[in-house]
């Protein structure tokens, strides 16, 4: 998801600024054949998790916000609690005191009460949830169809659309 997330923003003329915490990094390697230097290739920016001294670690760098895609429910829980130890959950916290979108796509199934608590909780904060839930209305042919619904609905966030989301259209009465 997150390399359809990435053509979308390019092809959208979105400038973007990619961080990836060791997890993430791990997680890439163990599920996708393509190598992280092509996610990279198509971010402007790319920092290190562990530098705070990053842009995007300061309020007066002016984003449209941040999207975590996905979010461990380690960072969750480190966004609702105000932990900011890292540059990914300064950047979102960022976000937060500066009243900028956060959109948050969960990586966990199932759920426990704690992620549900927690993910209440960052809405509270004025997070938004999108899980990467599986939808039909769009009539899927594809695994690549419902990323590209799912990324499609990620950016609606922003303003943004795609050619490849195909919205809801209610069916013709006759």
């Amino acid at each position: 998801m997150s390399l359809t997330l990435l053509r979308a923003l390019k092809s959208a003329d979105t400038e973007t600024h990619l961080l990836m915490t060791d997890g993430g990094k791990l997680t890439w390697n163990l599920e996708n054949k393509s190598p992280l230097t092509e996610l990279y290739a198509l971010a402007d920016y790319i920092y290190s998790n562990s530098d705070l001294a990053a842009a995007i670690a300061s309020g007066s760098f002016a984003t449209d916000g941040m999207i975590i895609l996905p979010c461990s429910m380690k960072a969750l829980a480190g966004i609702v609690s105000g932990y900011a130890e890292n540059l990914l959950l300064r950047a979102a916290d960022v976000c937060l005191k500066e009243c900028r979108k956060l959109v948050i796509v969960p990586r966990e199934m199932p759920l426990s009460r704690i992620h549900l608590r927690n993910m209440a909780a960052a809405a509270e904060l004025g997070c938004v949830i999108i899980p990467p839930m599986l939808t039909f209305y769009n009539q899927p042919q594809t695994i690549q169809d419902q990323i590209d619904h799912l990324v499609g609905k990620i950016l609606l966030q922003f303003g943004i659309t795609t050619d490849n989301f195909r919205p809801w259209q209610p069916p013709e009465i006759i």
